[in-house]
């Protein structure tokens, strides 16, 4: 027999013992969420109920496992392997567990795998994965006569991302495009007829996306009656995890599911909604108690991460959103020490700021360097400490996307300056006249051959247009669009290579970001940060080498087992770190001046912020530089320190700003160091 009392809270216990009905469990940041989901199915168990009427949902593979080995471990039972979106229930090594728990995708698959016949498939249809739906849109865009090769147009990749978030979102294609595409409203009519023609290969082909195992599962409870009665009948509890990350056909399902026992209990926290980017609606949550007035909610707010000052803080943030349950978080721990803010001239000075503080961590307070995490809003703002790190020869483990250098849009960008300064470099040719319109791997070839003429001493004739060269039209097309550009750069003068990077970013090189990637914003931004990063090198011939030697500055693997993360805070959500540092806290960069212009997107930058705090453990450290080294002036601090009460932090820095109730203090030190280049020179190297 479990001791529910001796192992909960009363908070947990009283959601373990009387969640009848529908319920509302908010879970504060810390709070033993995923203990109290666990031992709420161990209660079920050991009160009879069948694991057969048990559905238990979540959002990840991960998370589905851990609770799994959780209730088999609580209730003597056999551990299960956990289950996978594409196979056979979970099932343990004597006995089934919890037959019917994972993310909603894997249950879709198993409920659409018996009743796919309804709906005009057969139940031995397959599911495409991402490089799938993106081979199958490519074929959809040749039914519609268009060639990428001839033209610039949105790529596979883009129209899979357009159509995805219409799906999930419940929104028209025109709307997506008005909010996230504008520049492809013109082409509104081609994109749906493009999405209708995605949807009867699928058909034709009897195969299913991973958004049609959502959707064709809904459909399936909306339109028969019998299969919907089935699912109520047997389901007399509906447990589901991280409810404020469902999207409207998720809440649908749910809610369909839950429609005679009424037993649904949903736990999440509305403070930590900040996946709208992928149709996750808030509202779900918030309106929980209009689609069930007569619904429990219980709030989970005993904190057992954080220290007292860290959650003061972050009570203090989320609690200028309007919209939201209103909680406190308390902890269980002592106090320890007041979350810090800095300011900096300059990313380069924040940059050694944090790295100067991460070694004393490690050195001074004995803190490892896997407890130890730096977080940001978008990745290029880790650009600056990456430098730092590296020079140092501090380890990292980076999260949320793919170290600077190593980016394709980098990549790209740094390839036409190195034709720019080597006419020569046949991998720099490769690479830049790959992304061009009607240029294959023949075309490219053949210039190539040109290139290498030992009757030609040097290109640059040719790259004039002085120079004759025989290409098919479409071929021509793209040499000429490459010829645009290269001109630019040539006709620059003696400009610094940042100004070159700024010339690209006003070039057709623009139109090839935007139709080939859904987050075109967010590299353009990382080209923006390098223009300025580059505006300190002494050629381009010192930058291009330095860029080299960042890119190959590898640690050898027998020695990566002791790493600090730098991750995106969207990618750090569900973690927890000893030591935390939030960076680039800059006025335009977070918030986010994009999400700014969204409905609620102030509230949701805000969450993110708030989710930020909520990983440190014991020490937080808040910075942000004044001017950016990479992108000129940013306009000071971040309205989220504006809002902070300065009691709450330890304002010791460099101009840092707080509100102190009357108006803006400002608090002025001396600054630090300055930071003289990217990577030690290169003859240390």
């Amino acid at each position: 027999m479990i001791d529910f009392k001796k192992d909960l809270n009363q908070e947990q216990l009283d959601v373990v013992l009387n969640a009848e009905g529908p319920c509302l469990v908010l879970a504060g940041a810390g709070s033993g969420k995923t203990r109290t989901i666990t031992y709420r199915v161990a209660y079920l168990l050991e009160k009879g109920v069948s694991p057969e009427n048990i559905l238990l949902v979540t959002f990840t593979n991960k998370a589905a496992r851990a609770m799994i080995e959780r209730v088999a471990a609580l209730t003597d039972g056999s551990h299960s392997s956990g289950p996978t979106d594409v196979g056979p229930p979970p099932l343990g090594q004597g006995r089934i567990v919890l037959p019917w728990s994972g993310t909603f995708h894997h249950i879709a698959y198993r409920v659409l795998k018996k009743y796919a016949t309804f709906l005009g498939y057969k139940n031995s249809f397959s599911v495409l994965d991402s490089d799938d739906s993106s081979n199958l849109i490519k074929q959809c865009l040749k039914d519609e006569g268009i060639d990428r090769t001839m033209k610039r147009f949105p790529s596979p990749a883009v129209l899979q991302s357009i159509i995805s978030y219409a799906r999930n979102a419940e929104a028209t294609i025109e709307d997506v495009l008005d909010l996230r595409y504008q520049h492809f409203l013109p082409i509104a009519d081609t994109i749906k007829h493009l999405a209708s023609n995605y949807e009867k290969r699928k058909k034709a082909a009897n195969v299913m996306d991973f958004d049609d195992l959502l959707l064709n599962w809904l459909v399936l409870l909306q339109q028969s009656e019998k299969i919907r009665e089935k699912h109520q009948d047997q389901f007399h509890y509906v447990l589901v995890d991280e409810y404020q990350d469902t999207n409207k056909i998720q809440a649908s399902i749910v809610r369909l599911i839950a429609g005679k026992h009424r037993n649904l209990l949903v736990v999440g926290d509305d403070a930590q909604s900040i996946y709208s980017f992928r149709a996750a609606d808030v509202k779900n949550i918030l309106d929980f108690e209009k689609e069930y007035p007569d619904a429990k909610i219980f709030k989970l707010e005993t904190n057992y991460r954080s220290t007292p000052d860290i959650l003061n803080l972050a009570n203090d943030v989320i609690s200028n959103n309007v919209k939201q349950y209103k909680k406190e978080l308390r902890s269980v721990i002592e106090k320890f020490a007041k979350p810090e803010a800095k300011s900096f001239d300059e990313s380069s000075e924040e940059a050694i700021y944090v790295a100067d503080r991460i070694e004393e961590l490690m050195n001074e307070e004995n803190v490892s360097s896997e407890k130890i995490a730096v977080l940001f809003r978008a990745a290029h703002h880790s650009q600056a400490l990456e430098m730092e790190l590296m020079k140092r020869g501090i380890t990292y483990d980076y999260r949320g996307g793919i170290r600077f250098f190593e980016r394709s849009h980098v990549k790209d960008v740094l390839a036409y300056l190195r034709i720019l300064n080597n006419a020569t470099d046949e991998m720099a040719w490769r690479r830049v006249l790959s992304m061009q319109v009607g240029i294959g791997d023949v075309t490219i070839e053949q210039i190539l051959s040109i290139m290498k003429d030992p009757m030609r001493p040097h290109p640059d004739p040719l790259l004039r247009g002085e120079g004759n060269i025989d290409l098919p039209a479409r071929a021509q097309v793209g040499w000429n669009d490459f010829l645009q550009i290269y001109n630019k750069l040539k006709d620059a003068g003696e400009v610094g290579v940042g100004d070159l990077i700024r010339i690209m970013l006003e070039s057709k090189y623009v139109e090839y970001l935007e139709n080939e990637y859904p987050d075109y914003r967010e590299r353009r931004q990382d080209l923006e940060q390098m223009a300025g990063f580059a505006d300190k090198a002494e050629s381009l011939d010192s930058f291009l080498a330095e860029s080299s030697l960042q890119e190959n500055f590898r640690t050898p693997v027998a020695s990566l087992n002791n790493k600090i993360v730098l991750s995106t805070i969207h990618q750090a959500k569900g973690l927890e770190w000893d030591a935390v540092f939030i960076i680039n806290l800059s006025n335009g960069q977070f918030p986010n001046e994009r999400a700014l212009r969204e409905k609620d997107g102030l509230d949701e930058e805000r969450r993110l912020f708030y989710v930020a705090i909520t990983r440190a453990k014991k020490y937080l450290h808040m910075t942000y530089p004044t001017v950016s080294s990479f992108g000129g002036f940013q306009g000071g601090p971040s309205m989220f320190l504006e809002e902070i009460d300065r009691e709450l932090v330890d304002m010791e820095g460099e101009g840092t700003v707080f509100n102190d109730g009357d108006g803006i203090t400002y608090v002025a030190e001396d600054a630090p160091k300055k930071m003289t280049g990217f990577l030690r020179d290169i003859d240390e190297l």
